[in-house]
């Protein structure tokens, strides 16, 4: 049975079909992104242990590649990556927990 990677790899050309089908979009995309991780009140390095967090609530294997490899370079170590990972796990988990009053609420409104 051959392996298949359930998403493409990234690729120069993938890129480029992305942004030639909508250029403008795509511009203003890639320049909102390094406005909101440059510098400012947060440093660089927080930013992305923040997307390296919602990446894992998110889910997107490319966004937990790539924000994990700008943490690095930003200077995050292997425990501050881990420790916002569980951080998003908790929140994703406490939001589950969190929601289940919506479940018991609407239990006591349905009984009849």
């Amino acid at each position: 049975m051959e392996n298949q990677q359930l998403f493409p790899e990234p690729s120069r050309e993938l890129s480029e079909k992305r942004k030639s089908l909508v250029p403008e979009v795509s511009d203003a995309f890639r320049a909102f992104s390094r406005a909101v991780f440059k510098q400012g009140a947060l440093d660089e390095k927080t930013k992305q242990l923040i997307a390296v967090a919602v990446a894992h609530v998110t889910q997107c294997p490319y966004c937990i590649r790539s924000h994990t490899k700008l943490a690095v370079r930003k200077g995050a170590t292997e425990q501050e990556i881990m420790e916002a990972v569980w951080v998003a796990a908790e929140m994703r988990a406490g939001g589950a927990f969190a929601h289940s009053n919506l479940a018991l609420d609407e239990f006591e409104k349905s009984k009849v």
